[in-house]
């Protein structure tokens, strides 16, 4: 079950809600059909869970919108991308341990 800070992001809402954030913002790249992806999700839900309020960790489906997979280069999924003012300051492809986001989300919020 989804965390309910989980947030959808989608080539609408993302300058509103990535872009112009003033919260350092998670966006994870997926698609229904990609099993890695499925792999990750319950990762990435209890990232939502656990930065509630101080970060804004999304998921954007690549099948239901192409524009942002594709201005921000995502060739493979999943592909996850952090966000500071902006700026994408860190890019992980594939199944990655909760840790490894976690410390890039921290040090963005230590640094703010």
């Amino acid at each position: 079950m989804a965390s309910e800070a989980l947030f959808e992001f989608t080539d609408d809402n993302f300058e509103a809600d990535a872009i112009n954030s003033e919260m350092p913002v998670l966006v994870d790249f997926w698609a229904e059909w990609c099993q890695p992806c499925k792999m990750l999700g319950p990762t990435i839900d209890e990232l939502a869970a656990d930065y509630a309020g101080r970060a804004r960790i999304g998921k954007m489906n690549i099948d239901d919108n192409q524009a942002m997979p594709v201005k921000y280069g995502v060739q493979s999924i999943p592909t996850v991308l952090i966000l500071k003012n902006g700026e994408v300051v860190n890019k992980f492809v594939g199944v990655l341990p909760k840790t490894q986001f976690s410390e890039a989300i921290d040090s963005l919020l230590v640094a703010s």
